[in-house]
């Protein structure tokens, strides 16, 4: 990292069009509807989504691994080897790799200037609970650095549940006495298994996503099994950050996750990490997804931009 981040945050309020959005969110989740095909395995059992075709001026290798799959994706002509991005999406460790995070990969490897970009389609709950997600994040890992990259060459991106798994791996590496990876973009990182934060109550009635009701993964998650929902690799905001690197943390002011996410922000602080948060006012869970339909979403990615050309 070239400068110290700090923590701030972003806009007095929401833009006309994240209000819109916000609504129509609201409305469309009122019933959790997209939570129930996922958790009952039916976006997983039947996609509805076509396969993705990549960009002529990027190369997309899919790789089998033992328990999981991974996709590569490289720039034709402007490729940086000297960092890589390990991708890992988020959908409460329900949901599976979908077009989405595909475009997401593509959007870091051009605004990092050419990295390369490893995506996992890990395993998930219910029928692989924890740890299953953190054994495959560990063997792609692993993977990289077969391939070449030294730990800190490595940038782990997650958002949500993704967020909280790759700050679980770091956790994990750091206790098992190896070296971290050289930075972290989380969107939202899902850190608090327990829903013990105040903005679960807080922000109750205001999350178009989660609000107003508790049948729902936050506070059932699948994932958690037999364990100690209190376990840092499962809930990594109950962690230690000492050893930390640097990380860029965007978090939406009526999340209930927001408390995930200043939580960690602040032990990482005082544990000697560099820490950029940014929470957007008026935001929702990934508003991210919106790329350039919403101002609040673009300045979000430029604010990604330029935390990775710090490598």
């Amino acid at each position: 990292m070239k400068r110290r981040v700090k923590l701030k945050k972003k806009r007095k309020e929401a833009s006309i069009r994240g209000l819109i959005l916000r609504e129509v969110i609201a409305h469309f989740y009122s019933e959790h509807l997209l939570e129930k095909r996922i958790r009952g395995g039916e976006a997983r059992k039947k996609p509805l989504e076509p396969r993705w075709k990549c960009p002529a001026f990027l190369e997309w290798e899919e790789i089998s691994m033992e328990n999981f799959k991974m996709e590569y994706l490289s720039h034709k002509k402007g490729r940086r080897t000297d960092y890589v991005i390990l991708q890992l999406h988020g959908g409460g460790y329900v949901g599976t790799l979908d077009n989405s995070y595909r475009i997401f990969a593509g959007l870091y490897n051009e605004l990092s200037d050419g990295m390369d970009v490893l995506t996992l389609d890990y395993r998930v709950a219910p029928e692989d609970p924890f740890p299953a997600a953190l054994e495959d994040a560990l063997a792609a890992f692993d993977w990289l650095l077969k391939r070449g990259f030294l730990p800190h060459q490595i940038i782990l991106a997650g958002d949500s549940a993704g967020g909280g798994l790759a700050l679980g791996l770091c956790m994990y590496l750091k206790d098992d006495k190896r070296d971290l990876p050289g930075g972290l973009v989380l969107m939202s990182p899902w850190t608090d298994l327990t829903a013990s934060g105040p903005s679960y109550d807080d922000n109750f009635v205001h999350d178009p996503l989660f609000g107003n009701t508790k049948d729902s993964l936050l506070y059932d998650s699948d994932y958690i099994g037999e364990n100690d929902p209190k376990n840092p690799y499962i809930s990594p905001m109950f962690g230690d950050y000492a050893g930390f690197p640097p990380m860029l943390i965007q978090v939406g002011s009526i999340e209930m996750l927001l408390s995930d996410s200043l939580t960690v922000a602040e032990k990482a602080k005082e544990a000697g990490a560099e820490v950029h948060l940014s929470i957007f006012e008026g935001m929702f869970h990934l508003f991210q997804k919106a790329l350039k339909m919403l101002p609040e979403s673009r300045e979000a990615w430029g604010e990604i931009k330029h935390f990775l050309s710090c490598f």
